[in-house]
């Protein structure tokens, strides 16, 4: 599981013009799932960006996590996070995970969210052509791999 976390004061997904998710304060997470991936590496993915202290205090020192800043999530499944382009010039996707496993996995990444932060967690649309617009705040932007603990 692969997901590349942004702070931001603003973010929004739409999907053939229709906006389906909407924050302010929080963070924006594409996540990208592979074969491998289980539910254990969703709950330490979760529980590790949730206590995440990437959010500024008083000083501008990052010292808050999205708790302490009631910020909101919005989720979405990006399997290109897992394009191998070592050889020739198109992406392979081989390791991302087949749709019907995958979109099972995000739905329980995003109720594990749910049940770990006070503010309200959004989603894009599974497998769907989205448009994400967002204000990186800081900017902030974390990649965290269940596959490579760093």
């Amino acid at each position: 599981m692969r997901g590349v976390i942004q702070r931001v004061s603003s973010a929004s997904v739409s999907v053939n013009g229709k906006s389906i998710a909407n924050i302010k304060n929080g963070l924006v997470i594409l996540l990208g799932i592979e074969q491998e991936d289980t539910i254990e590496d969703a709950k330490w993915f979760a529980g590790k960006v949730s206590k995440l202290r990437i959010f500024s205090d008083e000083n501008e020192n990052v010292n808050f996590s999205i708790n302490e800043v009631k910020g909101d999530i919005i989720l979405v499944s990006q399997f290109t996070l897992h394009a191998k382009t070592k050889k020739g010039n198109r992406p392979s996707f081989i390791r991302a995970a087949s749709p019907d496993y995958a979109e099972k996995l995000y739905l329980e990444t995003r109720d594990l969210f749910a049940s770990l932060i006070q503010g309200n967690v959004q989603t894009g649309e599974f497998g769907a052509n989205m448009n994400v617009e967002l204000v990186n705040n800081g900017p902030v932007t974390l990649i965290i791999d269940t596959k490579n603990k760093e």
